[in-house]
Parts: structure tokens; sequence; C-alpha cells
């Protein structure tokens, strides 16, 4: 092995410290503040001073924990890996072999020869100091070895004594919850087959009562969309750790000799407050050369326009509307395949139905882009509805274990796309569409559960291969068809993850568009994801999913921070509202430089009543903020709102614009001339007074440096 002993890399206001002394894995000394760049001297004095203590009859040498814990060094939680040799070669001890530095990279390779197992590790500190690490097993013994779990941990220190985590359903994702971070672990397994409505984006480890601005955190995030675990243990020897990996079902990690099992990408994010959290998975996602590179087009899309009354003078008529509010890009949703009439039937049938389109999508095409708008369309290619004839003609293609079917959800099942043939179909539909229609964007959905989820012709487990193969076809179709966008769409929000966001260019939020259900399920997607790769959209003025009726002030103000777009018929709007939502498609088209490459913050008033959000440019030149009122205020004001993220020494004009409903008028500068200037440490620490506002409506402040 080589002679490297601690390795200190530096980012972005982040240090992180490995311990590669050996002869066990590489652990963490520090992940957290920058400490400046430390002799090898000092480094070294900090691996000695980092040590623990053993609380009494303990080991008799307290061993580090490693990257990939191990029960071998007396880790009693979670082991990194879980597996054996047909009962045997059940806890690893891997030796370090090699050590290579590459910038801000490291790579490690340590085996374990009794077990004949050898670990590949890479651990990377990103230029915006998000900590990145992964491994791959292989097998390199004389016969099969089951992987039964693969988890990577990072350490968090024990001024680390609260937790947030996510939960959530369909139409009501991303909702916090939090948790005293106590001995024990804190574990969220998902098993549904995909990243999860109720799945955690962040799992987070912080300082008691830390909130957007304040308090240090450490976060974590498993790029997995399939089945995974996220989790958090503190254990009595002092430490505690926060993690992820793949959750496997039984056999789905077993490696004959020589195989190989990789684990997807844990990220952590350090900060203080969570929108320095959130800053750095933005900057990241931001610099990746797959991060689309135009401006995010208006969308409109036609589900809760039309649902399955796909007339076409009507589509036409809608495509002239869209036209005419500026938008950008058009979506035909769910129904233009064939025997598609409700969702009971058709998903497999990747044809389009010659009963409603007599000459194909060729007219509503041409007729959409022959007003300047792109064509989009929505697809699942992984369901298949019983009633289909896809699922009459390969009924060993649907994903099931045994000889029974799993319950059906939204009447389809899951189409096993590791069947090569069953691959190999979806591939050839999806391909010949792209090929013969001018398509530059697929709304790609996944509207169920997966329940015994395994490969019929095999009768394994089949969610690990599915998920792979996913990713297979999503590189396959961009590959051939460049400038290909795809969205992420799950029953609404339940494919979120880097995984999936390597091969897509936006998820979609939530199915519901009711804009006071959506105020909370960006503010904590924005966790995760800058606001240009969600999907937000003003529905119609009766919300589908709650019945609720909002002013269309309030559902464009919503939408403006994602990626906007409409999902309305408004070609049966008003001249009045068309012209409306004309003026908000034009404030978003100008703020959208702003809004999709600002500097996300929030301001946390301790109450669920009000919220304020907003954008500031990365030069704090502008910003823009939303100050929402979701119910009731208990009292008759809101009080002044402070507006976070400004250059304290810079001095800026904050200007209104108005909404519907009662203006307070003691607040005199926003009746009067609508417009004050202040510093920024001012506007931080004192704020600006706004008006009262009825429940469910918001103010914009737009903020600009005048110095």
């Amino acid at each position: 092995m080589s002679n490297i002993k601690v390795l200190q890399l530096r980012s972005a206001g982040v240090s992180l410290v490995l311990d590669c002394s050996g002869p066990a894995l590489p652990s963490v000394l520090h992940w957290g503040a920058d400490l400046g760049e430390l002799s090898e001297q000092a480094l070294l004095d900090l691996r000695l001073g980092a040590g623990a203590e053993q609380a009494g009859n303990g080991l008799d040498e307290n061993l580090p924990i490693a990257i990939i814990p191990e029960y071998s060094a007396g880790w009693f939680g979670l082991p990194g890996l879980s597996g054996h040799r047909d009962g045997r070669d059940f806890s690893a001890s891997f030796q370090l072999e090699t050590v290579a530095q590459s910038g801000n990279v490291v790579q490690v390779e340590a085996t374990d020869a009794g077990a004949g197992l050898r670990v590949h590790l890479v651990i990377e500190l990103t230029d915006s100091g998000l900590v990145r690490a992964k491994a791959e097993l292989t097998n390199t013994g004389p016969s099969a070895y089951t992987v039964d779990g693969l988890v990577l941990a990072l350490p968090v220190p024990t001024e680390a004594t609260e937790l947030l985590d996510m939960t959530g359903r369909h139409i009501g994702e991303r909702h916090p919850q939090r948790h005293v971070f106590t001995q024990g672990a804190h574990i969220r397994d998902n098993r549904r087959g995909r990243t999860g409505a109720d799945a955690t984006l962040l799992l987070i480890a912080g300082t008691p009562g830390f909130d957007f601005g304040t308090g240090e955190i450490w976060a974590v995030h498993t790029a997995w969309s399939g089945n995974h675990r996220s989790y958090a243990e503190r254990g009595m020897s002092g430490y505690a750790v926060i993690g992820g990996g793949e959750l496997l079902l039984p056999g789905e990690g077993r490696l004959a000799t020589g195989e190989t099992y990789a684990t997807p990408w844990i990220y952590g994010s350090y900060g203080v407050g969570l929108d320095q959290i959130s800053a750095r998975f933005h900057t990241y996602l931001r610099a990746r050369d797959t991060h689309p590179k135009t401006q995010r087009p208006v969308v409109l899309n036609t589900w809760e326009a039309v649902y399955f009354d796909l007339d076409l003078d009507k589509l036409k008529s809608l495509a002239d509307a869209a036209a005419e509010v500026g938008a950008e890009r058009f979506v035909l949703d769910d129904g233009w395949f064939r025997g598609r009439r409700d969702d009971h039937a058709g998903l497999g049938d990747w044809y389009v139905d010659e009963g409603i389109w007599p000459k194909g999508l060729h007219p509503l095409v041409d007729h959409v882009t022959g007003l300047g708008l792109q064509f989009g369309l929505w697809v699942e290619p992984e369901m298949v509805n019983p009633d289909s004839d896809l699922a009459r003609e390969h009924p060993d293609w649907i994903l099931a274990a045994g000889n029974r079917m799993p319950p059906t959800a939204r009447h389809q099942q899951g189409l096993n796309l590791g069947v090569p043939a069953a691959y190999d179909y979806i591939l050839e539909r999806l391909d010949s569409l792209l090929t013969e229609y001018d398509i530059s964007y697929l709304k790609w959905d996944h509207n169920r559960d997966f329940v015994d989820g395994g490969n019929q012709l095999t009768g394994t487990a089949g969610i690990h291969e599915q998920t792979l193969a996913v990713y297979r076809l999503l590189d396959e179709l961009k590959r051939r068809h460049p400038g290909l966008e795809i969205e992420s769409c799950s029953s609404g929000g339940a494919r979120v993850d880097l995984a999936i966001l390597e091969r897509t260019d936006r998820v979609w939020g939530s199915d519901s568009n009711d804009a006071l259900e959506r105020q909370k399920i960006q503010r904590y997607t924005q966790l995760l994801l800058p606001p240009e790769l969600i999907g937000c959209h003003v529905g119609p003025p009766r919300a589908h999913t709650t019945g609720r009726t909002q002013a269309l002030s309030f559902r464009a103000i919503t939408a403006l921070f994602g990626h906007f777009g409409i999902e309305w018929d408004i070609a049966s709007a008003t001249a009045e509202e068309r012209e409306e939502l004309k003026g908000w498609v034009a404030l978003h088209k100008e703020l959208r430089p702003l809004l999709h490459t600002g500097r996300v913050v929030r301001a946390d008033r301790g109450s669920d009543d009000f919220l304020l959000h907003g954008v500031v440019a990365q030069d704090a030149s502008r910003a823009v903020y939303a100050a929402v009122q979701l119910t009731q205020s208990i009292t008759s004001a809101v009080g002044r709102v402070r507006l976070p993220g400004l250059d304290p020494n810079r001095t800026y004009r904050v200007n209104k614009t108005p909404t519907p409903g009662p203006e307070s008028r003691s607040v005199s500068w926003w009746t009067d001339g609508g417009q004050v200037e202040l510093n920024g440490a001012a506007l931080a620490s004192v704020g600006v007074q706004i008006p009262v506002q009825w429940p469910e409506n918001a103010i914009l402040l737009d903020v600009t440096a005048i110095d």
C-alpha cells in the first residue's frame, strides 16, 4: 500500500479529512466546516486527537468506524456489508491495499482474502462542497456470494442531536417531520420499486433548532430510483452516522465468481442552515453536462384541460390558446394510443389509435409546431393494463412472483423490462414514435408501486434489474434522439432522486395543482432540486385534486418558482382570464433567468399560516420574493417580513407587485409610491411590513441593488 496516511479534501467552505492509515478501510476524521490548509503533521495530530474512549466493558481497542462500517471492527449498528457465502463469510474485514488521490477524488482498493471479496471505493468532494461516495464489491471467491445489503455511512458529530426527514403521499408529497436523534437507528426503508411519494429526499441531522438560515447541518441523499434505504444511527460508543444504499430484495445481490455489485451514489451535504444544504445540491446539479442548457419553455399540458376527450379540433383550439398566452411547449397527455378510452385499458399498446387519429398524430403535431410550439407526448412505458394486447400476448412479461398476479393498482401491472424481449419491444415502440413524429419531449409516467416485483421466467426478484433497465432505456433513447427532453413523472412526485435526474430534464412535483398544497410540496422538493427542474403548473380555478377555488394570481405566483406551465382548459376560459394569464407568462419569462440560476432562500417564522421564500441572484444584484398567506392568521397582521440572502453592505430598492384583495392602508410605503430603499443588513434583520392578505393569496417583492 502507498504511504498516504491522512488526506484532506477542501471545496466551497467544506473540509473532508480521511484517515487512510490502514490496515482497515478509510474512516472520516472530519466532515464539516473548512479547516484551512493543514500540514501533514497537523493532519496526523488531528487523527490522534479524534480518537474515542470506551465507557467501560468495551473492546480493548476502540476502532474507528469506516465509510463501510464493519461488524468485525466492533460496530454494533447496521453493518455496511451484509452478506454470506451460503452461510459462511458472513462478516467481512477488509484490508487496505491501495489509495490513490486525484484532486478531490480518492479511490481505494481493499480485500478480504479469507472471505474472497474485493471492494473498490470512490470518495469525492465536489466543487460545490458535496461529498459523494459509491462502492463496487467483487466476488473473488470460488463459489457464489450473496449481498444482502451494502450501505455507505458518513459520521456526524455529537452536536447533531435533531433529525429532519420527509414523508407524504400521492398529491401530498414532501411533508417534513422532526425527531430527536436518540440512541439507536432511524431507518427509512422504501420497498415500492420507485423512489416513493413518502420517500425522504434528504435525511438531515443538525444542531438543536436548526432552520433554513441557522444551525450546523449534515444531510444525506440516496441516489437510486428503486428500493432503497436511508438511515441515521447513534451507537453506545458515541459514534453517530447517516447513510444509505439500495435495499435489495432476497437474491438480487447474488454474485457468481468474478461478478460485481455496485452501490448507488450516496451524497452528503454540510452547511449552516438548510438553504446552504440546498445551495450545494443546486450548484452541483447546474454544473452537470446533462443539465438543461436552454431556457425552460413554458408548458401547456392537456391532462386537466381535456382528460381522455381527445377531439382534434378541441386540441387545436387549446394549442391556439396556448400560443396566444405565450406557451412554448404543448404536451398531449394520456389517451392517444390504442384502446385507451379511460385508465382501464391500453397501457402497453404503444401505437397511435387509428379510431381517434385516422391520419396519425400528424395533423395535431403539424398544427402545434406550426404555431411555433414544441410538441410533447405522455407515455408510461413501465406499465401494462391486463386489458391490452400486450398483456394478452405476453402475460409472462408482467412483474410477478410465483404463480400469482400481484394486486392491480390504477388497473395496471408492472412490465418487466428485465426481460430482454419486453425491453426491446418498448425501445422499438418509443423509438418509432420519436422517429415518425416531431416529438421533442416525453412526459414519462410511472403510476403504481410494485408488489411482488418478480421475474416470472426465473422466479427471482426483479426490482434491481428493472431499475437498471429503465436507466438503460432512457439513456438509449437520448442517444438515438439528441435534444430529446424527458420528464420524470410518477403519480406526480414519486420518482424524484439524483439517479433518475442523470437521465431526465425535470420532475413533476406533484399531481396536485392546488396552489395551497403546492407551496409546501415545492418548498421541500427544492431542498434537493433547483426550481428549473420541478414542473409547476397553473391549474384551473377549481383544483382537480382538492376542489378548492383559488385566484389566478395565487396559482400563478406559486407556479412562477419552478418550471412554469399551464394545466387548464384555457380555450374555454374568459378573455379576461386569458389576458391575465398572458401577463403572468410574460412575468415568468422576464424572471426565469433569475429564478433558474439564483440561490433559493426561505424564512421560517415558526408558523403554518405564512411562508416567505425567494430567489437571489448569484451576485446578489437582484432578488424576487413571495410572501404567501396560506391560511387565516391568528393575528391581525403578519408583521415585518425579513428578506434573507442579500448582500448586507449593498443598498436595495424594494418594489411591490400588488395582488387582488384588500390592502392595509396603514402600510404607507406599500400604498404611497410602492417602494423602499434599505441595505441588505436592514432587510435581513428588520425587514418590511406587508399588507394583510386573504388566505390563499401571495404578494411578490422585487428587490434590486441600486448602489
